[in-house]
Protein backbone atom coordinates (compact mmCIF):
# COMPACT_ATOMS: atom_id res chain seq x y z
CA UNK A 1 0.00 0.00 0.00
CA UNK A 2 1.41 3.37 -0.99
CA UNK A 3 2.12 6.24 1.39
CA UNK A 4 -0.48 8.38 -0.40
CA UNK A 5 -3.17 5.77 0.25
CA UNK A 6 -2.31 5.66 3.97
CA UNK A 7 -2.42 9.45 4.18
CA UNK A 8 -5.82 9.47 2.46
CA UNK A 9 -7.23 7.02 4.98
CA UNK A 10 -5.87 8.83 8.03
CA UNK A 11 -8.65 11.46 8.22
CA UNK A 12 -11.28 8.72 8.09
CA UNK A 13 -9.71 6.98 11.09
CA UNK A 14 -9.61 10.28 12.96
CA UNK A 15 -13.27 10.92 12.21
CA UNK A 16 -14.25 7.44 13.42
CA UNK A 17 -12.30 7.99 16.64
CA UNK A 18 -14.06 11.30 17.17
CA UNK A 19 -17.47 9.68 16.67
CA UNK A 20 -16.64 6.98 19.24
CA UNK A 21 -16.12 9.60 21.96
CA UNK A 22 -19.04 9.60 24.43
CA UNK A 23 -21.23 12.67 24.74
CA UNK A 24 -19.92 14.81 27.61
CA UNK A 25 -21.99 14.70 30.80
CA UNK A 26 -22.26 18.50 30.80
CA UNK A 27 -23.99 18.35 27.43
CA UNK A 28 -26.34 15.59 28.63
CA UNK A 29 -27.28 17.65 31.69
CA UNK A 30 -27.92 20.75 29.58
CA UNK A 31 -30.15 18.71 27.26
CA UNK A 32 -32.12 17.33 30.22
CA UNK A 33 -32.57 20.84 31.61
CA UNK A 34 -33.78 22.04 28.22
CA UNK A 35 -36.25 19.14 28.02
CA UNK A 36 -37.72 20.24 31.35
CA UNK A 37 -38.56 23.67 29.92
CA UNK A 38 -39.27 23.18 26.23
CA UNK A 39 -42.83 21.83 26.54
CA UNK A 40 -45.86 23.91 27.51
CA UNK A 41 -46.58 21.77 30.57
CA UNK A 42 -42.93 21.78 31.60
CA UNK A 43 -42.67 25.55 31.23
CA UNK A 44 -45.73 26.23 33.38
CA UNK A 45 -44.67 23.68 35.95
CA UNK A 46 -41.36 25.49 36.30
CA UNK A 47 -43.10 28.87 36.31
CA UNK A 48 -45.42 27.65 39.06
CA UNK A 49 -42.43 27.59 41.42
CA UNK A 50 -42.10 31.37 41.25
CA UNK A 51 -45.87 31.91 41.11
CA UNK A 52 -46.46 29.75 44.20
CA UNK A 53 -43.67 31.51 46.08
CA UNK A 54 -45.19 34.93 45.35
CA UNK A 55 -48.72 33.81 46.27
CA UNK A 56 -47.55 32.19 49.52
CA UNK A 57 -45.60 35.34 50.41
CA UNK A 58 -48.59 37.55 49.68
CA UNK A 59 -50.89 35.33 51.76
CA UNK A 60 -48.48 35.50 54.69
CA UNK A 61 -48.34 39.30 54.52
CA UNK A 62 -52.15 39.56 54.36
CA UNK A 63 -53.22 36.99 56.93
CA UNK A 64 -50.36 36.36 59.37
CA UNK A 65 -50.32 38.31 62.66
CA UNK A 66 -47.74 41.09 62.86
CA UNK A 67 -45.80 39.13 65.49
CA UNK A 68 -45.44 36.18 63.07
CA UNK A 69 -43.88 38.17 60.22
CA UNK A 70 -40.39 36.71 60.16
CA UNK A 71 -38.14 34.92 57.70
CA UNK A 72 -38.80 31.48 59.13
CA UNK A 73 -42.57 31.75 58.68
CA UNK A 74 -42.26 33.15 55.16
CA UNK A 75 -39.97 30.26 54.24
CA UNK A 76 -42.39 27.75 55.81
CA UNK A 77 -45.31 29.19 53.84
CA UNK A 78 -43.38 28.98 50.57
CA UNK A 79 -42.15 25.48 51.42
CA UNK A 80 -45.66 23.99 51.41
CA UNK A 81 -46.29 24.27 47.64
CA UNK A 82 -42.63 23.43 46.97
CA UNK A 83 -43.07 19.99 48.57
CA UNK A 84 -45.69 19.23 45.89
CA UNK A 85 -44.33 20.99 42.81
CA UNK A 86 -40.70 19.84 43.00
CA UNK A 87 -41.46 16.07 43.16
CA UNK A 88 -43.78 16.48 40.16
CA UNK A 89 -40.86 17.96 38.20
CA UNK A 90 -38.70 15.00 39.19
CA UNK A 91 -41.38 12.50 38.17
CA UNK A 92 -41.95 14.05 34.75
CA UNK A 93 -38.21 14.27 34.05
CA UNK A 94 -38.20 10.46 33.99
CA UNK A 95 -41.65 9.46 32.80
CA UNK A 96 -41.64 11.88 29.85
CA UNK A 97 -39.30 9.48 28.05
CA UNK A 98 -42.16 6.96 27.98
CA UNK A 99 -45.26 9.19 27.98
CA UNK A 100 -43.92 11.38 25.15
CA UNK A 101 -42.15 8.43 23.48
CA UNK A 102 -38.82 10.22 23.38
CA UNK A 103 -37.03 7.36 25.14
CA UNK A 104 -36.17 5.60 21.89
CA UNK A 105 -34.31 8.70 20.68
CA UNK A 106 -32.67 9.35 24.05
CA UNK A 107 -31.40 5.81 24.58
CA UNK A 108 -30.31 5.49 20.96
CA UNK A 109 -28.15 8.60 21.17
CA UNK A 110 -26.98 7.59 24.67
CA UNK A 111 -26.80 3.77 24.62
CA UNK A 112 -25.45 3.69 28.18
CA UNK A 113 -28.74 4.34 29.90
CA UNK A 114 -27.03 4.90 33.23
CA UNK A 115 -25.41 8.08 31.89
CA UNK A 116 -28.77 9.43 30.71
CA UNK A 117 -30.37 8.67 34.07
CA UNK A 118 -27.39 10.24 35.86
CA UNK A 119 -27.83 13.42 33.81
CA UNK A 120 -31.50 13.48 34.80
CA UNK A 121 -30.55 13.18 38.48
CA UNK A 122 -28.07 16.06 38.23
CA UNK A 123 -30.56 18.24 36.37
CA UNK A 124 -33.34 17.42 38.84
CA UNK A 125 -31.24 18.18 41.92
CA UNK A 126 -29.96 21.37 40.27
CA UNK A 127 -33.50 22.57 39.60
CA UNK A 128 -34.45 21.79 43.20
CA UNK A 129 -31.53 23.71 44.71
CA UNK A 130 -32.00 26.75 42.42
CA UNK A 131 -35.75 26.73 43.14
CA UNK A 132 -35.12 26.85 46.88
CA UNK A 133 -32.69 29.74 46.47
CA UNK A 134 -35.33 31.62 44.47
CA UNK A 135 -37.93 30.80 47.13
CA UNK A 136 -35.57 32.08 49.84
CA UNK A 137 -35.08 35.35 47.95
CA UNK A 138 -38.84 35.81 47.47
CA UNK A 139 -39.42 35.07 51.14
CA UNK A 140 -36.73 37.55 52.18
CA UNK A 141 -38.32 40.22 50.00
CA UNK A 142 -41.72 39.42 51.53
CA UNK A 143 -40.21 39.59 55.01
CA UNK A 144 -38.87 43.08 54.39
CA UNK A 145 -42.08 44.26 52.71
CA UNK A 146 -44.38 42.68 55.27
CA UNK A 147 -42.54 44.09 58.28
CA UNK A 148 -42.48 47.53 56.63
CA UNK A 149 -46.25 47.44 56.00
CA UNK A 150 -46.96 46.23 59.54
CA UNK A 151 -44.52 48.72 61.07
CA UNK A 152 -42.54 46.07 62.99
CA UNK A 153 -38.87 45.16 63.03
CA UNK A 154 -37.63 42.78 60.34
CA UNK A 155 -36.76 39.44 61.94
CA UNK A 156 -34.19 37.19 60.27
CA UNK A 157 -34.56 33.96 62.24
CA UNK A 158 -33.60 31.42 59.56
CA UNK A 159 -29.96 30.36 59.82
CA UNK A 160 -27.85 29.13 56.91
CA UNK A 161 -27.74 25.64 58.46
CA UNK A 162 -31.53 25.54 58.74
CA UNK A 163 -31.82 26.60 55.10
CA UNK A 164 -29.46 23.80 54.05
CA UNK A 165 -31.58 21.27 55.95
CA UNK A 166 -34.70 22.57 54.18
CA UNK A 167 -32.94 22.22 50.82
CA UNK A 168 -31.95 18.65 51.71
CA UNK A 169 -35.55 17.85 52.69
CA UNK A 170 -36.86 19.10 49.35
CA UNK A 171 -34.15 17.27 47.39
CA UNK A 172 -35.10 14.04 49.18
CA UNK A 173 -38.72 14.70 48.25
CA UNK A 174 -37.68 15.16 44.63
CA UNK A 175 -35.69 11.93 44.72
CA UNK A 176 -38.76 10.12 46.07
CA UNK A 177 -40.65 11.33 42.99
CA UNK A 178 -37.68 10.39 40.78
CA UNK A 179 -37.69 6.89 42.27
CA UNK A 180 -41.40 6.45 41.54
CA UNK A 181 -40.79 7.62 37.98
CA UNK A 182 -38.11 4.96 37.53
CA UNK A 183 -40.20 2.17 39.04
CA UNK A 184 -43.52 2.97 37.34
CA UNK A 185 -42.41 4.83 34.16
CA UNK A 186 -45.88 6.29 33.80
CA UNK A 187 -46.67 9.91 34.69
CA UNK A 188 -50.18 9.38 36.08
CA UNK A 189 -49.25 6.29 38.09
CA UNK A 190 -46.11 7.93 39.51
CA UNK A 191 -47.98 11.10 40.53
CA UNK A 192 -50.71 9.07 42.24
CA UNK A 193 -48.03 6.92 43.86
CA UNK A 194 -46.30 10.01 45.24
CA UNK A 195 -49.49 11.31 46.88
CA UNK A 196 -50.15 7.87 48.34
CA UNK A 197 -46.67 7.61 49.85
CA UNK A 198 -46.39 11.25 50.93
CA UNK A 199 -49.90 11.80 52.29
CA UNK A 200 -51.99 8.63 52.57
CA UNK A 201 -49.32 6.44 54.14
CA UNK A 202 -48.13 9.33 56.31
CA UNK A 203 -51.68 9.70 57.67
CA UNK A 204 -51.99 5.96 58.28
CA UNK A 205 -48.66 5.85 60.14
CA UNK A 206 -49.62 8.88 62.23
CA UNK A 207 -52.96 7.30 63.16
CA UNK A 208 -51.25 4.05 64.14
CA UNK A 209 -48.76 5.91 66.31
CA UNK A 210 -51.53 7.86 68.05
CA UNK A 211 -53.80 4.87 68.76
CA UNK A 212 -51.38 1.93 68.97
CA UNK A 213 -48.67 2.10 71.62
CA UNK A 214 -46.70 -0.75 70.05
CA UNK A 215 -46.16 1.33 66.89
CA UNK A 216 -45.22 4.65 68.54
CA UNK A 217 -41.54 3.77 69.03
CA UNK A 218 -41.25 2.19 65.58
CA UNK A 219 -42.88 5.14 63.79
CA UNK A 220 -39.71 7.19 63.15
CA UNK A 221 -37.95 4.09 61.79
CA UNK A 222 -40.56 3.17 59.18
CA UNK A 223 -42.11 6.50 58.07
CA UNK A 224 -39.94 8.36 55.56
CA UNK A 225 -42.13 11.47 55.74
CA UNK A 226 -41.79 11.63 59.53
CA UNK A 227 -38.01 11.36 59.33
CA UNK A 228 -37.85 13.86 56.45
CA UNK A 229 -40.05 16.29 58.40
CA UNK A 230 -37.40 16.59 61.10
CA UNK A 231 -35.23 18.40 58.55
CA UNK A 232 -37.78 21.21 58.34
CA UNK A 233 -37.63 21.67 62.10
CA UNK A 234 -33.91 22.46 61.88
CA UNK A 235 -33.01 20.33 64.91
CA UNK A 236 -31.26 17.16 63.78
CA UNK A 237 -29.57 15.01 66.39
CA UNK A 238 -28.02 11.57 66.11
CA UNK A 239 -31.37 9.81 66.47
CA UNK A 240 -32.99 11.95 63.78
CA UNK A 241 -30.16 11.27 61.32
CA UNK A 242 -30.44 7.54 62.09
CA UNK A 243 -34.18 7.62 61.42
CA UNK A 244 -33.59 9.45 58.15
CA UNK A 245 -30.88 6.99 57.09
CA UNK A 246 -32.96 3.88 57.77
CA UNK A 247 -36.15 5.20 56.15
CA UNK A 248 -34.20 6.54 53.15
CA UNK A 249 -32.66 3.11 52.66
CA UNK A 250 -36.08 1.45 52.82
CA UNK A 251 -38.18 3.92 50.85
CA UNK A 252 -35.64 5.56 48.56
CA UNK A 253 -32.34 3.78 47.97
CA UNK A 254 -33.52 0.18 47.55
CA UNK A 255 -36.55 1.07 45.36
CA UNK A 256 -34.32 3.37 43.26
CA UNK A 257 -31.91 0.48 42.67
CA UNK A 258 -34.84 -1.70 41.62
CA UNK A 259 -36.13 1.05 39.32
CA UNK A 260 -32.70 1.49 37.72
CA UNK A 261 -32.52 -2.23 37.01
CA UNK A 262 -35.97 -2.13 35.43
CA UNK A 263 -34.99 0.84 33.24
CA UNK A 264 -31.77 -0.86 32.16
CA UNK A 265 -33.57 -4.02 31.13
CA UNK A 266 -36.89 -2.68 29.84
CA UNK A 267 -37.65 -2.49 26.14
CA UNK A 268 -38.06 1.05 24.85
CA UNK A 269 -40.63 1.42 22.07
Amino acid sequence: MSTATLEAKAPSVARIAAVDQPIPMTRLVSVELRKMFNTRSGFWLMASIGIAAVLATGATILFAPDSELNQNNFSAAIGVPMTIILPMIAILSVTSEWSQRSGLTTFTLVPRRGRAIGAKVIATVGVGVVSMVIALAVGALGNVLGSAIAGVDTVWNLSFQEFLLIVLANVLGMMLGFMLGLVLRNSSAAIVGYFVVAFVLAGIFAALANFQDWFKDAWPWVDFNYAQGALYNGDMGGAEWAHLGVTSLTWLIIPTAIGLRLVMRSEVK
